[in-house]
């Protein structure tokens, strides 16, 4: 499988704090992980049935490095941050 795209729909925040914990670790797991961040914030438009939700959009090289990236010991202790503060839906699609 070639590359893919980890993408990350924030339901809903609870707990702006655990947030802001969860990304200080997160991000450089991603980066080590060898994601790359495409997209990552609120929307600036929303069409259709689309929502106002944050959204976080990563580069993979390929779906092994993504699904290791999730399991590797920084993204793991980024998630023991984050707790409850966040519902997510988190979806790996591979690029077109």
């Amino acid at each position: 499988m070639s590359k893919v795209y980890w993408v990350s729909v924030y339901k809903s925040v609870s707990d702006l704090d655990a947030l802001a914990a969860y990304a200080k670790l997160a991000t450089p797991a991603m980066l080590a992980g060898g994601g790359k961040f495409m997209a990552r914030g609120e929307p600036v438009k929303i069409i259709e049935s689309g929502m106002q939700q944050r959204v976080v959009l990563i580069e993979f090289e390929s779906l092994e490095k993504a699904v290791a990236t999730y399991n590797s010991e920084g993204y793991q202790a980024a998630l023991k941050a984050l707790g409850n503060g966040a519902e997510r839906d988190i979806r790996i699609v591979p690029a077109s």
